[in-house]
């Protein structure tokens, strides 16, 4: 089938990376077992970027775009990599070949070690949140004003040891359910945080294989693994992030459902940063194809504009441009202070 012998897969270089890029690796090797497919790993821009907030730091791009360069030189084949940092606008010649099927794309609460609390609500007044997502503290801060949130960044153990540190201020952190559960450390999870608490990130859950246009072998290839519910809910969540010109670190949380007659149920929202400024809708309609979907999530993404989200949008490229300006660090610029008066850190 193939005139190719060998097929690589980069990523990044985390555990995590390498655990999803490993089982797409096997997917592909059952499901092409006369072909090899091999594994390469590399450090990002994101990864090597520990001290600024994700919220100064921008675009998607900083998990993709060195991996992109490796592809585009023929280095490598396919990218793996987690849908919900992935662009919604992708580098000329490149493209995404295949949504594989989505884990639980929920949120969860991990709660410091030796803490009894089981719930946001069992938090104490004051208790420090870590959490490296605008969406998450936007949310959770409009529902929680008595909680602090203070950013947090790192690999999932790295942001454990973090939150279980005898000196650490966190109570609590918040992760991605999947990422958690692919890592084998659910049982570190105290409760899930699903909406409507916590609209989770868009294409979040979910894995994608990019690769270079051109290549129609590598694309025929990669077709094998996609899941068609997911790709559809999947498409629909990007292409409404697409036209709201949002990035990792706007606050867009998504709801997506599919039910088995092809009618999507899809859920937007944007948030304010202080949280006191919310616009949410929900749009149904049968789906049956990928234009179909992307047309969904461009009709969402149109109604929140239309009803206050680009005010809230714009306000918020307005606060980053000042931050980055100013060069503030996550300690002197962005602690992600509560919404009562004083300083996150308390």
């Amino acid at each position: 089938m193939s005139s190719r012998r060998k097929f690589v897969l980069a990523s990044r270089a985390s555990k995590l990376a390498q655990i999803q890029t490993d089982s797409v690796r096997d997917e592909l090797q059952a499901a092409f077992p006369d072909l090899t497919f091999e594994t390469s790993f590399m450090t990002t821009e994101g990864d090597k970027n520990q001290s600024q907030a994700l919220y100064l730091l921008g675009g998607k791009s900083l998990w993709t775009k060195e991996l992109e360069v490796a592809m585009m030189e023929n280095v490598v084949d396919m990218l793996v990599h987690c849908c919900k940092d992935v662009p919604t606008v992708l580098p000329e010649g490149c493209e995404l070949a295949a949504i594989l099927e989505r884990e639980d794309p929920v949120d969860v609460l991990v709660v410091k070690e030796g803490l009894p609390y089981k719930t946001l609500e069992d938090l104490p007044d004051g208790s420090v949140v870590g959490t490296s997502s605008v969406r998450r503290v936007a949310q959770l801060r409009r529902k929680y004003p008595k909680l602090a949130f203070l950013d947090v960044r790192g690999n999932l153990t790295t942001r454990l040891a973090k939150l279980d540190a005898p000196d650490a201020p966190y109570s609590a952190i918040i992760l991605a359910k999947a990422g958690m559960v692919r890592q084998g450390l659910g049982p570190r999870i105290t409760c899930d945080l699903g909406p409507p608490t916590l609209f989770y990130a868009v294409g979040q859950g979910a894995l994608v294989i990019e690769i270079c246009s051109k290549d129609a072998e590598t694309r025929k290839i990669c077709a094998a693994l996609t899941h068609r519910p997911t790709e559809l809910k999947c498409l629909a969540e990007r292409s409404c992030l697409r036209v709201l010109e949002g990035g990792c670190s706007v606050p867009v949380g998504v709801c997506t459902e599919l039910a088995e007659d092809g009618t999507m149920n899809i859920t937007g929202c944007v948030t304010s940063i202080m949280g006191e400024a919310h616009v949410q809708h929900t749009l149904t309609e049968k789906v049956e194809s990928a234009e179909e979907a992307e047309k969904l999530g461009a009709r969402l993404a149109k109604v929140l504009m239309d009803t206050g989200a680009k005010a809230i949008l714009d306000d918020i490229q307005v606060d980053r441009s000042k931050r980055t300006g100013e060069n503030k660090t996550v300690a002197e610029g962005l602690k992600i202070e509560s919404a009562m008066e004083g300083p996150a850190t308390s």
